[in-house]
């Protein structure tokens, strides 16, 4: 028993040095060299090597070779430890999976103690029944962020079933351009989002799970419900985690922000639901008190999947858990589904205009310089989340852009033919329609830049926005003056809808 006591203290000791990355990111900035493909493959060949070397040293124990016992899983150990911090600095090498291979080495010292208990007694096979009865364990109590990373995302490898399965097919298939420029979008919203959750113990691939879901990374995302921003938050719930209005500014679309409040959810849900990921998940869109009228709360907590929970919720919350958990699965894991994910380039960086521009006018001149397929203006809007794309910023104003970017605008947007191509196109107009012609004719007739839409009786401006073809409620609201929180509108009154991309 001493002996895989002191087995056990190995693995914890290996742990801790994981324990400040074990919530970071398992891909690094893309300012690191990239590694040959094959030196990410070595790294997991010894990760499976060692795991099995330790495993292969329980057996010894067994054997009652102590000592051999003990050489041979210290030095997996010690040869882990040097391949998990050669993985931290090597580009595409995923750090989780180093996690991951300690978890197991957990497990295996849990088996093996497992046959010395006496007939009559019960044990677990999960890590936290390794510690001594009556004691907490050791390791998930000194590195609580280091115990969610693996118990909320890694052991969900352990009971895939059915609903997460098929939300991985749906990903992978009909949704999978929606998955793929989810990823793109928070691949540029990462500075600012992904730190949020590290300082709150969160594994990433969560936040990208419920980003996906929500919003696709679409800043300015607004719902039918009125749920606003990347991660979605109604008026009321955003207000209690943080997010108000300040000078006319929504703080639920600001990215760092909505990332913060969102964590402080997820951690207040978790103590409630006793570290059940999927109430917590279900509760972030279907409600708490639903959630818990249902499941209950606390070590008395219902699983999300039994048949009391999972068929008394809605149909979108039933839908809406296993496809967060897939997309944060898909996250971790592309290699294992035959996915690639887009190699991003993002760094921070700023550009000061040097003329006054609007971001519409930025995305035309910037063209797709600097690696953007599709072009720059959902980084830009996303980015820069308190700016009205269509209005023009002051000489002297900073944005924030891809440090890619800075170089592109010095040489094309601060004067030249795009410039003034950008310049032209952005002060186009449409005629006024003619007398008598309908305003909601013309609306339907224009395909200009600026339209005009007449409020009807019990028009709201989030239906409004809906109708649109792409506008969200703060794009009209900024358009038009209109005050938050309520937006107000009267019947009669006309309203200048922008050209807006959603």
């Amino acid at each position: 028993m001493a002996m895989r006591m002191d087995g056990r203290w190995l693995v914890c000791a290996a742990l801790a040095t994981l324990a400040g990355c074990a919530g970071n990111a398992p891909r690094k900035p893309a300012a690191t060299p990239a590694a040959p493909g094959d030196a990410v493959a070595q790294l997991y060949g010894r990760l499976d090597a060692d795991t099995q070397r330790y495993a292969s040293g329980l057996e010894l124990a067994r054997g009652g070779e102590a000592e051999r016992a003990q050489a041979e899983m210290k030095a997996a150990l010690d040869d882990l430890r040097n391949a998990a911090t050669r993985c931290l600095q090597t580009h595409g090498c995923d750090a989780q999976r180093f996690v991951a291979g300690f978890d197991s080495m957990l497990r295996h010292d849990v088996g093996a103690r497992s046959d010395q208990i006496a007939e009559g007694d019960t044990a677990s096979d999960t890590p936290e029944a390794s510690a001594e009865a009556g004691e907490a364990d050791p390791l998930l109590v000194k590195f609580p962020e280091l115990g969610r990373s693996i118990t909320l995302i890694k052991d969900h490898e352990l009971q895939m079933n059915g609903p997460v399965k098929v939300a991985i097919e749906e990903w992978l298939t009909q949704y999978r351009p929606n998955l793929m420029a989810a990823y793109v979008n928070y691949q540029y919203l990462r500075p600012e989002m992904a730190p949020e959750y590290q300082k709150a113990g969160l594994p990433e691939a969560l936040l990208f799970g419920m980003l996906a879901k929500e919003s696709g990374g679409k800043v300015h995302a607004v719902s039918r419900s009125g749920a606003s921003g990347p991660l979605q938050f109604m008026y009321a719930t955003g207000l209690r985690f943080g997010l108000s209005t300040v000078d006319g500014f929504d703080q639920r679309f600001d990215p760092q922000l909505s990332a913060r409040a969102n964590a402080a959810y997820i951690k207040e849900q978790l103590a409630i639901f006793n570290n059940n990921l999927e109430l917590v998940i279900g509760a972030y869109n279907g409600g708490e008190g639903a959630m818990q009228r249902r499941a209950g709360r606390g070590e008395a907590a219902l699983s999300f999947w039994s048949p009391q929970v999972y068929y008394g919720v809605s149909q979108e919350t039933r839908e809406y858990v296993p496809m967060v958990l897939a997309a944060a699965w898909l996250f971790m894991h592309p290699e294992r589904y035959n996915l690639e994910w887009p190699k991003i380039a993002m760094k921070p960086g700023s550009i000061t205009l040097r003329q006054p521009a609007s971001i519409a006018e930025l995305t035309v001149c910037l063209g797709q310089d600097g690696g953007s397929q599709d072009g720059w203006f959902r980084v830009l809007r996303n980015l820069n989340p308190q700016l009205d794309p269509q209005r023009a910023e002051p000489a002297g104003a900073k944005l924030a852009v891809p440090v890619q970017l800075e170089k592109v605008y010095a040489r094309d947007c601060a004067a030249g033919r795009w410039q003034q191509l950008a310049s032209e196109l952005h002060a186009a107009t449409i005629p006024a329609p003619p007398a008598g012609m309908p305003a909601q004719q013309a609306v339907a007739r224009a395909s200009s830049k600026e339209r005009v839409y007449v409020v009807k009786k019990g028009d709201t401006v989030a239906a409004i926005a809906r109708k649109s073809g792409g506008c969200s409620i703060r794009d009209i609201a900024n358009h038009n003056a209109l005050r938050a929180p309520h937006y107000p509108v009267k019947p009669g009154q006309a309203l200048r809808l922008p050209s807006c991309a959603r």
